[in-house]
């Protein structure tokens, strides 16, 4: 390790599923020959990270440090690494491990490895001051990312994304449900790219519904009222399995119904007449650096801007119940140093 580095680091820990977080003194992890060692600039607070705490997903490695939105700065690199030098800004992702050798891997798939693992989950993440990642699955970004806001770019932009790409380049009409912090980044892809956006709120959640407007939204409203018109493609970003039947129905013909998260509650039954004339409904599952790739780059072209609210480190249990309670809009941040 350079001397120059201190020994030690605080972090938020997970102990147990259900109970809230422990800010800790931690040694500084040693990269390995093929991972970088990253000073963590900011790290955003995703859904998953939610779910992982209140123990819906039910197989974290403990103790965690939970987050894998990570924008950091490499201070140190593993001897096998060529591609990435100390100072360079980067930003670590949710998949954080596939091993190349599986079906999956094989078919292209890698964000199904059978073998994966996870940033924040099965690996230690960004709730804390240092973190290592092995580098062939950390994204090399322009000096300018090294600021807070580009934090959720690393899950609800890149889920978001995945789940448009799903869509088709022919819709149109497109209907977002649960306007946060990966809607309110998708939307700006979507308009950049000329569709239009119905976006669905809880009820009385004008907070939401406002600041889709706000982005550029052709209409808003709650998910209880049927859409205005009929739906070339659906994205369901809140975890409620409920808006899966309501989602079907104002899609059209043909069209396709994404559910965007990793975790959602139980889809009640529906009549099949609504799932008729072909339309289909679709699960995302994590990300491959292909989906980065495409994303940063189209994240280059449309000057995509986040609505961030900043929280010390210390405080991630405060930002993981605001998140919960739906007490701000748009995605929170755990930021390292002053705010």
């Amino acid at each position: 390790m350079a001397t120059n580095l201190a020994a030690t680091m605080h972090a938020m820990v997970l102990e147990s599923a259900g109970q809230p977080l422990v800010y800790k003194t931690l040694p500084v992890p040693a990269p390995a020959a093929d991972q970088l060692l990253v000073k963590v600039i900011a790290c955003g607070v995703c859904r998953t990270d939610l779910h992982i705490v209140d123990g819906e997903l039910d197989s974290p490695k403990l103790p965690l440090v939970p987050g894998h939105e990570i924008i950091g700065e490499v201070v140190q690199t593993g001897k096998e690494i060529m591609s990435f030098k100390a100072g360079d800004i980067v930003g670590i992702p949710w998949l954080g491990y596939t091993c190349g050798k599986c079906r999956y891997c094989l078919k292209g798939q890698e964000n199904l490895c059978a073998n994966a693992r996870f940033t924040g989950y099965t690996l230690d993440g960004g709730f804390a001051e240092f973190a290592v990642a092995d580098s062939r699955y950390c994204f090399l970004l322009p000096a300018n990312y090294a600021n807070a806001q580009y934090a959720p770019l690393l899950c609800a932009g890149l889920i978001g994304f995945r789940s448009y790409r799903m869509i088709g380049d022919d819709a149109q009409k497109i209907g977002i449900y649960g306007f946060g912090a990966a809607a309110h980044i998708l939307i700006q892809i979507a308009l950049f790219e000329g569709k239009k956006i119905f976006a669905f709120t809880r009820p009385d959640d004008r907070d939401a519904q406002q600041l889709a407007l706000q982005l550029g939204a052709h209409w808003v409203g709650d998910s209880l009222h049927p859409c205005p018109e009929p739906l070339d493609a659906a994205i369901i970003f809140a975890p409620v399995g409920s808006l899966v039947p309501i989602a079907l129905q104002d899609t059209d013909k043909g069209g396709i119904v994404i559910c965007g998260g990793i975790h959602m509650s139980d889809i009640p039954s529906f009549p099949y007449k609504w799932l008729w004339n072909e339309r289909k409904l679709q699960s995302v599952a994590n990300l491959t650096r292909n989906d980065g790739k495409a994303f940063f780059e189209m994240v280059s072209r449309t000057a995509i801007h986040t609505q961030t609210k900043m929280y010390p480190l210390m405080e991630a249990n405060t930002a993981l119940n605001d998140l919960r309670n739906g007490a701000f809009q748009g995605a929170a941040v755990l930021v390292n140093g002053n705010i």
